[in-house]
C-alpha cells in the first residue's frame, strides 16, 4: 500500500508534529530563512521515512514514531550544527553556514547518544515486559480488533454511525 492520494487530517497532524520535533533543537539558534530551511527538510525526511522505508522494511509503526521522530530529531538536531548563528543567540555558536564546521561534531555526537540512549533502552524495556507477557496479540485477536478481543466492546463502527457491535474488517 503506498501513501495516500489525497491530504488527510491525520497527514496534516503529523506533518505538524514532524516540523515541531524538528525545529526543537534549533529553537533560539537559527534565523526565520534556517528555520524554514529545517522545516523543509524535515518534510522530505519524515515523508520519506514513513511512506518509503517503513513499508520498504516493514516494521510495525502504527504511529510513525521512527519516521517523524526518529528521522526528524535527528534532521532537526544535525541541521541546527547548519544554521544557528549568535546572531540570534550570542550565547549559542555559529554552524557551519556561519562559518563554523566544528559545530557539526557535537550535534553528530549527540545524536549518536540519542540513538544509543534509545536503542539499548527500547531493547531493556521489550526484554522486561516479555518476561511477563507477550509483546503482540494473536492474529486472530488482531483480526477481530483489539477493543472487542481484549477490552469487549465495538469502540467504533465502520459505518461511522457511533458504537457499534460488530468487529471492524478491513477486507
Amino acid at each position: 500500500m503506498g501513501p495516500p492520494q489525497k491530504p488527510t487530517v491525520l497527514g496534516a497532524v503529523t506533518g505538524a508534529v514532524a516540523g515541531l520535533v524538528a525545529i526543537t533543537p534549533a529553537a533560539g539558534f537559527v534565523t526565520v530563512p534556517g528555520a524554514m530551511a529545517i522545516g523543509v527538510g524535515c518534510a522530505v525526511i519524515c515523508y520519506l521515512g514513513v511512506n518509503t522505508l517503513k513499508p520498504r522494511f516493514g516494521y510495525d509503526d502504527a504511529l510513525d514514531v521512527f519516521g517523524v521522530h526518529g528521522l526528524g530529531g535527528t534532521w532537526g538536531a544535525l541541521a541546527t550544527g547548519l544554521f544557528a548563528t549568535t546572531s540570534v543567540n550570542a550565547g549559542g555558536a555559529d554552524g557551519l553556514f556561519y562559518g563554523n564546521a566544528g559545530q557539526l561534531w557535537p550535534q553528530f555526537v549527540g545524536v549518536a547518544a540519542a540513538w544509543g540512549l534509545a536503542i539499548v533502552g527500547t531493547a531493556a524495556i521489550l526484554g522486561g515486559i516479555r518476561l511477563f507477557t507477550s509483546l503482540r496479540v494473536t492474529e486472530e485477536e488482531e483480526i477481530t480488533g483489539l477493543d472487542l478481543s481484549l477490552h469487549g466492546e465495538a469502540a467504533y463502527s465502520p459505518g461511522g454511525s457511533g458504537v457499534g457491535t460488530e468487529p471492524y474488517r478491513t477486507s
